[in-house]
């Protein structure tokens, strides 16, 4: 039977814990940590409103920063006995501090705990995405420097359509995924308010300090109406995996340019070997394994992102316990996405491009769109020079072929395939890594303050 804070104590039967737990207890694990430290800010701020002596937040604080060591230690984990990773704090903390142990949970329910628990774990993750999506984006910035001078066919419907270049192709993924920063930052935002004082929904008939406890926790604010935290609930795990959803797509998109470009019928990219998987039966095989699992796990995003918003989405206003199978989907699509950047990541720039292959491809048919931009500069009306040159290619009338500097010399607007706008680029990124530190310190100094000058 498993301790159970609610009811009478008496402890849960076997098969209907195992139900209602799923596979909680290996998320709990990972929010045990959280779970402390918004308890500290819990007791900080019991302690502000009166509900402890200094005597007793002192001492418990004390024992929850013993609790956060240990957890860093692995001396601390929800285990079997304990029905998810509140009840395996509170359980510690009474069998500890007895009496004292069981106030911890004065003015709280389980509902608000585990949101200000999901909420840090949240920012804390999001704001690793952030700092591994600029990763990728900058080792796409120094394949493009080793190859902007190297034309390439780009492409429309799969099919050669324009001349482009390698840079292009680097930077154009990179601010991709640069963008993606936008609705990162969106959904952290959305985690960036504080939900203790909400309760199960409707707050509690305390004075409790619910600004001072929002900002001792490094939130932007706490969530304003109390009955706005349990509202919310599914929907930012919603716009996380939304978000993800984002990076993974663009991943995925760049991950197929790479298992098209690298296959035998093109050759423009190289896949060391190192990079490659071989065949149980045919020898000369370099399959791309690392770059079609980039692009399936693309679709386990999607899958989990529709799965939380079937759960969530048919929900009336209030708790309920559906609520629960938001977590994981939420932490796995983390997992998943982290996985994907950090092998994009080592890959790119491991990638080698065959200059002559990618010349061969830029010939004369691709050439068919800067002979009408010739004859428009030489005064003629676009509509003109367009069904001149289409009559003519028709007729077997192909545009002479043009050398690398030629055509990128006439691609130099900025972020033409000549002029990639790498440097640029480059600035956004680090705009963006001075965003995420500032935000990172936020949450790691009100992490230092609530735990400074306790024993260990």
């Amino acid at each position: 039977m498993k301790r159970s804070l609610w009811g009478d104590g008496s402890g849960l039967d076997g098969s209907l814990a195992a139900y209602t737990a799923g596979d909680d207890q290996q998320w709990d694990q990972r929010l045990l940590r959280w779970d402390i430290i918004g308890t500290l800010g819990h007791v900080a701020g019991l302690a502000e409103a009166g509900l402890l002596t200094t005597d007793e937040h002192t001492r418990l604080a004390a024992e929850l920063t013993r609790c956060l060591n240990d957890v860093g230690a692995g001396l601390f984990r929800v285990t079997e006995d304990d029905e998810d990773a509140h009840s395996a704090l509170e359980h510690r903390l009474t069998d500890r501090l007895g009496e004292l142990g069981e106030k911890v949970h004065t003015g709280r329910s389980r509902n608000d705990q585990v949101m200000v628990a999901m909420r840090l774990y949240l920012k804390s993750s999001l704001l690793d995405i952030e700092s591994a999506v600029v990763g990728t984006a900058r080792s796409l910035f120094d394949f493009g420097r080793r190859h902007h001078r190297v034309v390439m066919p780009g492409f429309t419907h799969i099919r050669r359509a324009m001349p482009s270049s390698v840079g292009l192709w680097a930077a154009g993924y990179a601010e991709v995924l640069l963008d993606d920063l936008g609705p990162i930052r969106a959904a952290f935002d959305l985690a960036d308010r504080c939900p203790l004082g909400s309760a199960a929904g409707y707050g509690a008939p305390l004075p409790l300090e619910r600004r001072s406890v929002s900002d001792a926790l490094g939130f932007g604010g706490p969530q304003l109406a109390v009955s706005a935290a349990q509202l919310s609930r599914g929907k930012l795990e919603g716009a996380v995996l939304s978000s993800l959803w984002s990076v993974a797509r663009d991943l995925a998109a760049m991950a197929w340019d790479v298992i098209l470009f690298s296959a035998d019928e093109y050759g423009y990219f190289i896949l060391p070997t190192d990079l490659a998987t071989g065949s149980s039966i045919m020898p000369q095989k370099k399959n791309p394994d690392v770059f079609e699992l980039t692009r399936g796990r693309a679709g386990v995003i999607a899958g989990l992102t529709t799965q939380v918003m079937a759960v969530a989405g048919s929900l009336p206003g209030g708790y309920h316990r559906d609520m629960q199978l938001t977590k994981g989907p939420a932490m796995e699509g983390i997992d998943t996405v982290n996985a994907m950047l950090e092998m994009m990541t080592v890959a790119v720039p491991r990638l080698g491009v065959d200059i002559e292959r990618c010349a061969a491809a830029v010939d004369g048919d691709l050439l068919a769109t800067d002979e009408v931009y010739r004859r428009v500069l030489g005064g003629m009306p676009f509509r003109t020079a367009y069904r001149q040159v289409a009559a003519e290619i028709t007729a077997g009338d192909v545009p002479p072929a043009l050398d690398a500097d030629a055509i990128l010399g006439s691609r130099q607007h900025l972020g033409g395939a000549g002029a990639p706008a790498l440097d640029e680029l480059e600035v956004l990124a680090a705009r963006a890594d001075v965003s995420t530190a500032d935000r990172r310190r936020v949450l790691s100094d009100a992490i230092s303050r609530l735990t400074a000058g306790e024993p260990s």
